[in-house]
């Protein structure tokens, strides 16, 4: 399982890289692993305001029926709208290719995130 050090983490697995007030969001290799081949993925709404742990949206696999949690609060400023077409991206290239979404935050609390080695530890990947 691919961790990058860059990047932040949550407990549901998603991952968070920061620049400054926008951050980009998406789902974790362990995550996509385990929920197998992605078939659908729907996507937040651009401008819509979020509350952190509050859905951003729901990924269908092979599997199951997931919901994406946001992992700050903020705006939704850009969707990867490539994802309606091709949601198999999540798959393939989770960190780069495959991001959810990008928000406008007002402040983050990097504390309530994981680093790389405490996900890690967590997923015992």
């Amino acid at each position: 399982m691919k961790v990058p050090a860059n990047l932040r983490y949550t407990k549901d697995h998603e991952w968070v890289q920061i620049n400054g007030t926008t951050v980009r969001v998406g789902i974790t290799d362990y995550a996509q692993d385990a929920l197998g081949d992605i078939v659908f993925i729907q996507l937040p709404e651009i401008d819509s305001m979020v509350e952190i742990h509050q859905g951003l949206g729901e990924i269908e696999s092979t599997k199951s029926v997931n919901d994406v949690y946001a992992p700050v609060s903020g705006r939704v400023s850009l969707v990867n709208s490539a994802l309606i077409d091709t949601p198999e991206l999540l798959n393939s290239d989770p960190y780069e290719a495959g991001w959810i979404c990008e928000m406008e935050v007002e402040s983050i609390d990097e504390s309530a995130l994981m680093s790389a080695d405490e996900y890690t530890t967590l997923t015992g990947a």
